[in-house]
């Protein structure tokens, strides 16, 4: 399995940051986070014709977490920057479905 360092989020915003959107990189995981760095502006430049404003961020991957399951969590602050993080997700939902199972199978 290959080791991830950084992922890559780019975003398109309205000209009045009034709406944004993340946009498809063109590579979105590095094994290095300066190499997500040295790729950004050129990924920017690639999809500068998506949104009258593109920006992007290399978010840090801790290599010491299991990001099975991960949200990646950004924001456009009001000074027109794109914050992100990684957050891995602490807490489950579990859902259970007992339509069409006998009764006999059911939990009490």
């Amino acid at each position: 399995m290959e080791h991830i360092a950084a992922l890559l989020l780019i975003v398109g915003c309205s000209g009045n940051m009034a709406e944004c959107r993340e946009l498809p990189a063109p590579t979105p995981v590095y094994e290095t986070f300066e190499e997500c760095e040295a790729e950004r502006p050129v990924s920017m430049r690639e999809l500068e014709s998506e949104a009258p404003r593109v920006m992007a961020t290399c978010v840090y991957v801790d290599p010491a977490l299991v990001y099975d399951d991960a949200v990646l969590e950004w924001d456009v602050t009001d000074d027109g920057k794109l914050t992100a993080t990684l957050e891995p997700v602490t807490s489950f939902a579990v859902a259970r479905n007992e339509h069409g199972r006998p009764a006999s199978t059911l939990m009490k």
